[in-house]
């Protein structure tokens, strides 16, 4: 019976989540549909997904986010943002750690989820990994969007790994594009995205959403062949403050 009662809660919970994740975008359709006319209007559609979209779903979900900054990034300068990957929630949680309107790297697959995709191919820069010419169209796009003052966004394991992995390798695209670019790399931990509402699908419940934003790491010194030593000191930032969590270890309160 407790079982039952317990599979019945998280199923609920999962259904929840997703009429958060499609209520404000059916409630404010025109105004985000406006927002995606042209690349100028972005910044307005970010302001939109920040806090008319990402905000009711975490909160709706009692997810309450906690940000912890080693360092505040200036406004109106591009970064490259990069945090490990765990649950659909990474993806509102980042919209809520950047007050700076970044754009989203991220697989095409994400096109198929009815709603989102339609608002997520006409905003983020799409990637078929398998395929080299999409991997330098991405090249070409971010480029447009940095030099329209943006920044990216990009959860450098490429995919979300299995639950029981900690942090899945890193690929090379995020740093290869940071160091091209000479922008500063800002690695991100999200501690709590797997407890609150991972793949599994009975699993998950309410809680806080811890975040740090680690010190940024230049690149403007940087060249290509620096990509890898690039990738693994910001993964193993990443991985260490995971590392250091399963031990109960709090993160400190910002100043």
């Amino acid at each position: 019976m407790l079982s039952l009662l317990k599979k019945t809660g998280y199923t609920l919970y999962r259904i929840w989540f997703y009429i958060l994740v499609t209520l404000p975008i059916a409630l404010f359709f025109p105004f985000l549909l406006l927002s995606t006319l042209s690349e100028r209007t972005y910044p307005q559609f970010f302001w939109l997904a920040r806090n008319l979209w990402a905000a009711p779903i975490l909160y709706g979900m009692g997810c309450f986010p906690r940000i912890i900054r080693e360092q505040k990034m200036v406004r109106g300068k591009s970064y490259m943002l990069v945090a490990n990957h765990t649950s659909m929630l990474d993806i509102m949680l980042m919209l809520r750690t950047s007050k700076n309107p970044f754009v989203f790297v991220g697989k095409k697959e994400l096109v198929k989820i009815p709603i989102f995709g339609f608002f997520y191919k006409r905003v983020c820069i799409m990637v078929d990994r398998e395929d080299s010419r999409s991997r330098t169209g991405v090249y070409m796009r971010a480029q447009r969007r940095l030099g329209q003052g943006l920044s990216i966004c990009i959860f450098p394991e490429g995919g979300v790994p299995e639950e029981h992995v900690l942090l899945d390798e890193f690929k090379d695209g995020a740093f290869k594009m940071t160091i091209a670019h000479g922008i500063p790399v800002v690695p991100i931990t999200f501690y709590d995205n797997k407890k609150r509402f991972s793949f599994t699908f009975f699993s998950g419940g309410p809680g806080r959403t811890r975040v740090r934003v680690h010190t940024f790491f230049k690149t403007d010194q940087l060249k290509e062949e620096d990509k890898s030593i690039l990738r693994e000191q910001v993964r193993n930032v990443i991985l260490q403050e995971l590392k250091a969590d399963m031990g109960h270890k709090e993160p400190e309160k910002t100043p």
